[in-house]
């Protein structure tokens, strides 16, 4: 047998249901590489900013803060012992004298989960899109309230632009799906064909 003849049988007919278009996966699940590269920069700049505020609340943890806090209320021209400066000054020993460690870890995690999500969309693994369809659907809800609440054009646009990025991972994932179960279609029709 021939090579041309090799290709041309490796690829289904029109008749099977499933174009050979279809078989690549760039092909069959849209040119968005480009965009799930976006989608990964932007996780990734979110697990950056993360890392930074952890690291910036790791660095508090040895200071004085209550000396330094004390000193801005009086340069803005307040009473160190008023009523708004002590809560402030109290939340501010609150806040410093509790354990850090569990926010650390969560923040730890968070970075970790941001991480990996990038990685995932940046390579187009199918569990990078199900990671970063999941933690996108989970904000949906606490935005859609937040925007109910506070109707701003800001909140209205990251509302929108989540369920974009939800949408198309979404997409992606079914569309993945359905030409799996196509091509497992073809081969169970050509193999029974052989027989």
């Amino acid at each position: 047998m021939t090579a041309t003849r090799r290709r041309a049988n490796a690829l289904p007919s029109r008749s099977a249901g499933i174009r050979p278009l279809e078989l690549g996966s760039s092909a069959a699940l849209g040119n968005t590489k480009a965009v799930l590269r976006g989608i990964a920069c932007f996780e990734t700049f979110k697990g950056l900013v993360a890392l930074a505020a952890a690291l910036g609340l790791l660095g508090f943890v040895h200071q004085d803060l209550r000396h330094g806090a004390g000193a801005l209320i009086g340069h803005v021209g307040l009473r160190p012992d008023g009523h708004f400066p002590t809560l402030f000054l109290g939340e501010l020993d609150r806040w410093f004298s509790a354990d850090l460690r569990p926010l650390l870890l969560a923040a730890a995690g968070y970075v970790g989960l941001r991480f990996t999500e990038a990685y995932g969309l940046w390579h187009a693994r199918p569990w990078g899109e199900w990671l970063g369809a999941l933690s996108g659907a989970l904000y949906v809800p606490f935005e859609l309230q937040h925007l109910i609440h506070r109707p701003r054009a800001t909140i209205a646009a990251a509302v929108i632009a989540n369920l974009a990025v939800v949408g198309l991972l979404v997409w992606r994932l079914w569309r993945r799906r359905s030409v799996a179960r196509r091509l497992r279609q073809y081969s169970v029709s050509t193999s029974l064909a052989r027989r």
